[in-house]
């Protein structure tokens, strides 16, 4: 039987409304980070690889300004 990856959220934090949640996960020995982006209606991973916590934040906080700027 297939082991299910439950997610490891190592941080969590608003931006614009939106909640962030950074996972740290491993893929063929090192570890890796993803960001999910939550908001009102439901849920996104904004960040699906990402090799540093800080790298992961920083996209998400981008993904999530692209989306939010008015044009």
């Amino acid at each position: 039987m297939i082991e299910p990856d439950y997610p490891n959220i190592v941080l969590a934090f608003d931006y614009k409304g939106w909640k962030v949640e950074i996972d740290q996960g491993e893929m063929n020995g090192y570890t890796t980070y993803a960001a999910w982006a939550n908001y009102e209606l439901g849920c996104v991973m904004a960040v699906p690889y990402a090799s540093s916590r800080q790298e992961a934040v920083k996209r998400a906080k981008k993904w999530i300004d692209i989306r939010t700027t008015k044009v």
